[in-house]
């Protein structure tokens, strides 16, 4: 009974229950789904930043990396003020070897690129021809004093039978005149003598000075022109020139360097690692060249040591001022900007300041910082391309 009557409980309650109205949608979503999804939506959000965290704890950040750079040390001292120019060896003489004489090449005297002393034999033309006049001209010379001998016995002979009466003197006036023309004779063939000597002695070739044979220009049987027939090219290259040109608008200065003293002239060979050879200012050419506006100069080099090659290009510096007591740093440190000049300066904790500075004059590798740079500060010299404002460094080795 009491289960009967519990049944009927349930229908009546179930029977009472209102029916859902025909335009409510069944699947509109309920305020419990809602929470349910914000939830899951910030479990997600912090799992994300959670391990956004981590990952930052595990890898560091770029800013902090050390950049590897190199740095030089700012120095105050004298700084020489210098230009700078390209310029080219020349021999301090240079003579392309000929014969004086005609003839056959008979012989060379040297290997091609040899060294040469002052006299040294070169090359030997065939003497044999020229000999054979020598010889001529000895014999003409000993009949010549042969007859100036007989000349002369005969106005002995004469001028006492003149004092007698038994010649006319018309007679001994001949002979007199045989004496002269003997005379004249012998003196004009004693001199063709000599020449012939001289042009047998040309023959053999010789040095005009110590210097360096080039390649030989003609070879043994060659038929040799006098005076026209280069046989080789002889360069005198200790001492040297070292010729540049400079802009008319730097003679000025070059001349109130002269006038303190010898201006002595730098020359550094492209890819030569040793000291720059050392010259001194010897020659400045007497008018500026209308179409460059520039002007020539010499300097006088010493080259023992053959470390200058005429023809060769290299790096002419000429000091022309100095300041005394400048802040400097090396060239390559500067860097620019649409504000003008910086330097990045390495501080104590190995980051770097870019710091804006004053810039003087420059020499060829130093600039002066005329303001913003303090005597011992370290400027990065390589790397700058990878640096900003606050970037960790780390020194290379050999900066």
């Amino acid at each position: 009974m009491a289960v009967q009557a519990c049944r009927h409980d349930i229908v009546a309650r179930f029977a009472r229950r209102p029916t859902p109205a025909k335009d409510e949608n069944p699947n509109r979503m309920t305020w419990k789904k809602i929470v349910l999804i914000v939830v899951a939506l910030a479990v997600v959000v912090g799992l994300l930043r959670w391990y956004q965290h981590h990952a930052a704890e595990d890898k560091p950040t770029k800013a902090a990396v050390a950049v590897p750079v190199k740095v030089a040390t700012a120095t105050q001292g004298d700084v020489d003020l210098a230009l700078t120019q390209v310029g080219s060896v020349q021999p301090w003489s240079t003579v392309s070897v000929s014969s004086q004489v005609d003839g056959q090449l008979q012989s060379l005297g040297f290997a091609p690129g040899a060294h040469v002393r002052k006299g040294q034999v070169i090359a030997q033309i065939d003497p044999r021809l020229l000999q054979a006049q020598v010889n001529q001209a000895r014999g003409t010379v000993a009949r010549d004093q042969a007859n100036l001998v007989k000349a002369k016995s005969d106005i002995a002979r004469y001028l006492p039978l003149l004092a007698k009466g038994y010649v006319a003197q018309t007679d001994v006036d001949a002979y007199k005149n045989n004496l002269g023309v003997a005379e004249a004779a012998l003196q004009s063939d004693r001199a063709a003598l000599e020449l012939a000597q001289t042009q047998l002695g040309f023959t053999r070739i010789v040095a005009p000075f110590d210097g360096v044979l080039g390649a030989p220009l003609v070879y043994p049987g060659a038929v040799i022109t006098a005076n026209s027939t280069g046989i080789v090219v002889l360069n005198q290259t200790d001492p040297v020139w070292v010729a540049f040109a400079l802009p008319q608008d730097s003679l000025p200065a070059v001349k109130q360097a002269q006038a303190r003293g010898p201006v002595s002239v730098l020359a550094h060979v492209e890819g030569d690692n040793s000291k720059p050879s050392s010259g001194t200012l010897d020659f400045i050419n007497n008018a500026v060249d209308t179409t460059t506006s520039t002007i020539t100069l010499k300097a006088r080099f010493a080259n023992a040591d053959e470390r200058l090659t005429p023809g060769q290009f290299l790096n002419v510096t000429l000091p022309t001022a100095r300041i005394p007591n400048a802040v400097s740093v090396p060239v390559v440190a500067l860097q620019s900007s649409s504000n003008g000049s910086f330097l990045f300066v390495v501080k104590s904790d190995m980051t770097v300041e870019q710091r804006p500075v004053t810039t003087g004059t420059s020499t060829a590798d130093r600039v002066v910082i005329d303001k913003g740079l303090g005597v011992g500060e370290r400027v990065v010299t390589d790397g700058q391309l990878q640096l900003v404002n606050g970037s960790h460094v780390r020194v290379g080795t050999g900066s």
